[in-house]
């Protein structure tokens, strides 16, 4: 009666995850469900959209994937599904307003106000009734630049850079590497904090060179993912992203994320069993990474390139199980 009186009074693992985009909302709104210590981690290169003028108009951090963080992260009742809808709310018109996102415009109000990313972030948050914190992985506006071999179909042999977050997304080429500008942008000492003090970070899934990549660039915070002593889990996409990772097996996501980092280390890759054509290969790529393989039914529906929130929060939640440490959730 005593261990399971333990279990009942303990707390969930604390857990950060990285990434940015839908991919990133797809894995917070299945991680709320299983934690209630859970903190993004988001970046901070967007330069299209409502996000890009914001930033252009008003020399801002983009808010877009921090907004789409603070939504995934609204609760199933009526007051979280309420905001989440009315951040999410784009204005349709055939002025200024069009296409801006509530959410940007109040997320940006607030940093004037304030003058405190973090600080407004967190109000946002409580406003919402969010399950969990939000952060930008940088506090100055990054630019996403890659090489592109063939990005100008005419020269299919020639490398280019491409600059852009945007533009990098949409690319008909294929990506050889990518890099910010700055090169050494200062991390958010929050996301720092967080990941050093974490049970698990979770890394995907999402953009591969847009969304996942990109903080592993920012060097405190990979400093801090190579000395945390979490445990690190990488989730792979269910189809490659038209574009900028057309054609990639799984492997080969994490050969790519590999040379971008060579020197960390993960400890789970979770993939979607009907999405890995070749689990030798996978199996192989993993370990060289330090990590062992978890497949599982993830998917929406057979073929679906969309996660369904629950079956991903049960395959989390079984790998916290199964490959944390003794921590004080067990």
């Amino acid at each position: 009666m005593a261990r399971i009186s333990r279990r009942r009074s303990a707390q969930p693992p604390k857990v950060v995850a990285l990434g940015g985009g839908m991919g990133l909302s797809a894995s917070l709104a299945a991680l709320r469900r299983i934690t209630g210590d859970l903190t993004a981690v988001v970046t901070v290169a967007d330069d299209g959209g409502s996000s890009g003028r914001l930033r252009d108009e008003l020399g801002v951090l983009p808010p877009g994937d921090l907004r789409k963080a603070l939504a995934a992260l609204c609760g199933d009742d009526d007051w979280g599904q309420t905001w989440a809808r009315v951040i999410q709310h784009r204005f349709q018109s055939k002025g200024e307003l069009h296409e801006h996102a509530v959410g940007n415009l109040l997320i940006v109000a607030l940093w004037e106000q304030l003058g405190d990313h973090v600080q407004a972030l967190d109000l946002v948050g409580k406003l919402l009734g969010a399950h969990g914190r939000v952060l930008p992985m940088s506090a100055v506006p990054l630019e996403l630049q890659a090489l592109v071999k063939g990005h100008d179909p005419e020269r299919a042999e020639d490398v280019d850079t491409v600059r852009g977050q945007a533009n990098v997304a949409l690319t008909r080429g294929e990506v050889q590497s990518v890099h910010l500008v700055p090169h050494d942008p200062p991390a958010v000492p929050d996301a720092v904090a967080a990941v050093l003090d974490a049970d698990w970070v979770v890394l995907g899934p999402g953009s591969w060179f847009s969304s996942v990549i990109p903080h592993l660039l920012v060097p405190e915070l990979l400093e801090a993912l190579t000395e945390t002593k979490a445990r690190k889990v990488l989730s792979l996409n269910l189809a490659p992203q038209p574009g900028e990772t057309e054609g990639f097996s799984p492997q080969r996501h994490l050969e790519v994320l590999g040379r971008h980092a060579p020197k960390l280390a993960l400890d789970v890759v979770l993939a979607d069993e009907a999405a890995v054509p070749d689990r030798d290969s996978l199996t192989d790529a993993a370990k060289r990474l330090g990590a062992a393989v978890e497949l599982a039914p993830v998917a929406q529906a057979a073929g679906s390139p969309k996660h369904d929130p629950e079956l991903l929060a049960a395959a989390y939640d079984r790998i916290f199980r199964m490959h944390g440490r003794i921590g004080p959730w067990r």
